[in-house]
């Protein structure tokens, strides 16, 4: 049985004025690793994808910029995903399927590069999804007004109240309702998506949020869903919903 520790606030509201970036649950530390570029070693993914980015891959010897021009283009897209596919606010894109920005980011590299898609958590994959998140940072984030990512956020929301797990938890009871308490020695953030892709102490590395989800979710003993399952992409459309107005800041450092 896991010990709760009854600290901080009591509740974690999801108003706009009491929502809080998952930064500043963290050490001074890891504050001033996250405020300072030079230091904050998401930056060596961010300067990768960069660079990525003016490389011709596949066969179609096509770069993004090729297409897209400088990376500097890409500010405020990052703010808009999940979206519905396949261009957000086109007209195919009110009926279309819900993606992420990293299924985009694969996708473009499928029908434009004319190469494989990247696996989760590809080394290349999550350079190119920081260096386009970075691009985005400080700006609110911004889901556009589509149906089919409307029907994804309340399906999202759903399962974010679903409790699951031998340990019988959702993600409203950590992240909403204990915000700012103990859980096995760590204080629970309110869980808002402003910083990924994000370094994590733990994982040495930059990684998604699905991964994190991902771990969450064998946290507490349940059956992580697989990368890029429908579920997952519900629960992400529905979490940047929640963090609608909120300024991204990626590439995010938390323990």
């Amino acid at each position: 049985m896991l010990l709760l520790l009854a600290s901080g606030s009591m509740y974690a509201q999801n108003s706009p004025e009491m929502r809080r970036s998952g930064i500043t649950y963290t050490s001074p530390g890891t504050q001033a690793l996250q405020a300072d570029d030079s230091q904050n070693p998401g930056m060596l993914w961010v300067r990768d994808g960069a660079q990525r980015w003016t490389i011709p891959s596949g066969d179609a010897r096509k770069s993004c910029a090729d297409c897209h021009g400088a990376i500097a283009t890409m500010r405020g897209v990052a703010a808009r995903y999940p979206a519905a596919s396949p261009s957000s606010g086109s007209a195919a894109s009110a009926a279309g399927r819900v993606i992420t920005l990293s299924q985009q980011i694969n996708r473009c590299r499928v029908e434009q590069q004319r190469a494989p898609a990247w696996p989760p958590e590809h080394a290349d994959l999550l350079a190119l999804e920081s260096a386009i998140a970075f691009e985005s940072r400080g700006l609110p984030m911004a889901p556009p007004a589509q149906p089919a990512l409307s029907a994804a956020q309340t399906r999202g929301e759903a399962l974010y109240r679903q409790r699951i797990g031998q340990v019988d938890l959702s993600c409203h009871d950590c992240h909403d309702r204990l915000a700012g308490k103990k859980l096995g020695g760590n204080t629970i953030p309110q869980g808002h998506v402003t910083g990924y892709p994000i370094y994590r102490l733990e994982w040495q590395a930059v990684g998604s949020l699905q991964r994190r989800m991902r771990g969450c979710m064998t946290a507490v003993r349940a059956e992580p869903y697989a990368w890029n399952a429908p579920e997952l992409v519900d629960l992400e459309a529905w979490l940047a919903k929640r963090a609608a107005g909120m300024r991204i800041e990626s590439p995010g450092v938390r323990p």
